[in-house]
């Protein structure tokens, strides 16, 4: 499996940016970069500098421990093993009603 950095920070960048309801332009504007520079950040081709890492987190309120979650880029089976695996270790039967309460809630 190889990884490339750059363009999971940039996926993850521009999922927190659209969940946010910021379009590319006004984001960029935020950031005081052009909306060509987010263009490349967001699709893994540039990196952005400290200053700009700042104004990220700053603009989209986050911690960098939030900012450098990719954990959700893995794909689905194995997010589904981890939640299996997670669920099967879990011993008190009050914490186990609890997650099958938050996964019926998505039905």
């Amino acid at each position: 499996m190889t990884l490339n950095i750059k363009k999971q920070i940039g996926a993850r960048i521009k999922k927190l940016r659209q969940d946010r309801g910021f379009s590319q332009e006004q984001f960029a504007e935020k950031l005081g970069i052009a909306t060509r520079t987010l263009c490349g950040i967001e699709i893994g081709k540039n990196f952005f500098t400290a200053a700009t890492l700042e104004k990220i987190l700053v603009t989209l309120d986050v911690t960098p421990q939030d900012l450098f979650m990719i954990n959700y880029l893995k794909p689905r089976e194995d997010l589904v093993n981890e939640i299996i695996q997670t669920v099967q270790s879990i011993k008190e039967r009050e914490k186990i009603e609890i997650i099958y309460k938050i996964i019926k809630s998505f039905e």
